[in-house]
């Protein structure tokens, strides 16, 4: 369709002898300033992409995973610990066995790359909200402590996750962190 040279209805000037008509910008460039024409800047970015929040059953799954792993150390103290005298070195020293698991693998690894042993195993990430990266090994720990607030309230603070909008718990509200797949 032709329109007389003064009823563009894009508000385009008609070609001056000699020259090409003015074409559409590239997409995504910003648009070339032309006489009579305001200058817009270049299109907004989308932003930053959506988190995908683990539900509460995944979480769970790590958590028990993670359980499983320190799980034979406590027993091991508890029945060879069980004994006549006391003060039983097998008790102390596979009681600090377990934990020792458990920090390596619940505070450090999880504070260093996001992942304990169940969450890799179930494809999950502990983050931080803000930043979206692993909180550290301080963080972590202190998540665990903080976890005792979940508890106090008939462990409800655990329960938050299956209608919290973000999929909390407490400790995660407190400590500002995500669980992500």
């Amino acid at each position: 369709m032709t329109y007389p040279p003064n009823n563009d209805p894009y508000g385009n000037q008609p070609p001056q002898y000699g020259q090409q008509p003015p074409q559409q910008p590239q997409y995504g460039q910003p648009q070339q300033p032309q006489y009579g024409q305001p200058q817009y800047g270049a299109p907004a970015g989308y932003g930053a992409p959506a988190v995908n929040l683990a539900g509460w059953g995944p979480r769970v799954g790590a958590f028990i995973i993670d359980a499983l792993c320190a799980a034979p150390f406590y027993i091991l103290a508890g029945i060879l610990g069980n004994g006549d005298n006391g003060l039983n070195i097998f008790y102390f020293i596979f009681w600090l066995l377990g934990l020792a698991v458990q920090g390596y693998n619940r505070w450090y690894q999880a504070g260093k790359t996001g992942q304990s042993w169940g969450k890799k195993a179930l494809g999950l990430r502990l983050v931080g909200e803000q930043s979206g990266q692993p909180i550290g090994a301080g963080l972590a720990f202190g998540r665990d402590i903080v976890h005792l607030l979940d508890a106090i309230p008939c462990y409800i603070g655990y329960l938050w996750p299956l209608w919290d909008q973000k999929k909390q718990t407490f400790a995660d509200k407190i400590l500002k962190t995500l669980v992500v797949k």
